[in-house]
């Protein structure tokens, strides 16, 4: 019996997740079916029927283990070629890393400070390790060819004060990917690193609140399309990173030439 040809995509639900859903099923259309993964199951549905390819909906929150544990019986149980494996899924949040005024009044800051430590371990939880949990699940299902999309972020590039775990996190999927890329060379099996700077989409409005944006993001904002229809064709040429825009692509350069204390002291200036 042939194996069926699958993508699987997470985060599938909004932002970058759903633009690739969006795109691949226009750009595959040798592949039978894609996987979409994301806790609301109402969005994916949603999704779903407005796609060509046929859908299988996973309302799965990769940071629960009973879910990665169903995940992984169903993918045993079915056996299917892992053409693609995008990984869309995370989050940040902007602001300071610890409220250091919370001291002076101990019984009303305990539970904004339990919250916002949720916040800060729930990035690690689900960009770091939900990520690499359903990269070393697919892997043994993928044959010669096979491509992983690993959404990064140009925050990997240098340590962002006032957003710092959340870069820390974007830091060790970019490490993760190349060493990976290097690792999987002779099987074959190519990972992209997918670097982008400010995306328009949802991503900001729970990055962002409580915080203020940097102004100069507003000037460097790109449109989701755009950064995933780069991240698909870097993917395919095999490229293990994918800067979309040129002020990215000079960050970058700039991030491996300047001390990045330098860097950090002018970023403070730009505020």
């Amino acid at each position: 019996m042939k194996k069926r040809n699958i993508i699987i995509i997470t985060g599938a639900s909004s932002g970058m997740g759903r633009e690739f859903v969006r795109q691949v099923d226009t750009r595959f259309p040798k592949v039978d079916e894609l996987w979409l993964i994301a806790r609301r199951k109402e969005k994916l549905n949603e999704i779903a029927t407005s796609c060509k390819h046929k859908c299988r909906i996973l309302a799965y929150d990769l940071c629960d283990r009973q879910a990665q544990e169903e995940l992984a019986e169903l993918i045993a149980n079915e056996q299917p070629q892992i053409t693609m494996l995008i990984n869309s899924a995370g989050y940040g949040v902007l602001g300071p890393f610890c409220n250091t005024q919370s001291r002076q009044d101990f019984k009303a800051a305990t539970e904004c400070n339990q919250s916002a430590r949720a916040d800060q371990t729930g990035m690690v939880d689900l960009n770091c390790t939900a990520l690499t949990y359903m990269t070393h699940l697919c892997i043994p299902y993928m044959k010669r060819g096979g491509r992983i999309i690993q959404l990064a972020s140009s925050a990997a590039f240098l340590p962002q004060p006032k957003f710092a775990v959340y870069a820390a996190t974007k830091s060790y999927v970019l490490s993760f990917c190349r060493a990976l890329n290097e690792e999987l060379r002779k099987q074959q099996i190519y990972i992209t690193a997918v670097c982008p700077g400010p995306v328009d989409t949802e991503f900001f409005e729970r990055a962002e609140k409580g915080a203020e944006r940097l102004f100069i993001k507003q000037f460097v904002m790109a449109k989701p399309d755009k950064v995933v229809k780069k991240a698909l064709l870097d993917s395919r040429n095999k490229n293990e990173i994918s800067i979309y825009s040129l002020p990215m692509q000079a960050f970058y350069i700039m991030s491996k030439i300047l001390p990045h204390k330098f860097m950090l002291i002018c970023m403070r200036l730009l505020k």
